[in-house]
């Protein structure tokens, strides 16, 4: 009952969460987010909110990057940290200068706050085992 309660297999389990947290998090913004902003491109080019003086065009190719490419290589463990730490930048960015940084209310940034803190966790702890950064000796 002891080793129970230590829960001695917690350990072996990291690498596996990773896994999951890769997965969850890159497929979520992937097809929830980039592949939109990627197929609705025309239409939203004109209308998207302009980021730092960029201009609504160049602002939409950063966040499909942000959330199509990065999350891509993410889900693959390729270049993860530094996939994660471009696309936790773009959660950032549609955190404070979108949502005005309001986790709670009608123009609510509570989905960028948690993509953004999810993929800076992984630009800390880096892709894990199941990776192909791992298999190429990058990990």
């Amino acid at each position: 009952m002891k080793k129970l309660l230590t829960l001695a297999f917690v350990p072996r389990c990291t690498d596996l969460a990773l896994l999951v947290l890769r997965l969850s998090l890159g497929l979520g913004m992937l097809w929830l987010h980039g592949l939109g902003k990627l197929t609705g491109f025309a239409q939203m080019s004109g209308q998207f909110p302009s980021v730092f003086g960029l201009g609504s065009s160049t602002s939409l190719v950063l966040a499909i990057v942000g959330e199509l490419v990065f999350p891509a290589l993410v889900i693959l463990g390729l270049f993860t940290r530094f996939a994660a730490l471009g696309t936790a930048i773009t959660m950032a960015v549609a955190f404070f200068l979108i949502h005005g940084g309001a986790l709670s209310g009608q123009n609510s940034g509570e989905m960028a706050f948690l993509y953004m803190v999810g993929f800076a966790s992984l630009v800390f702890s880096g892709a894990g085992r199941h990776s192909l950064d791992t298999k190429l000796g990058n990990g």
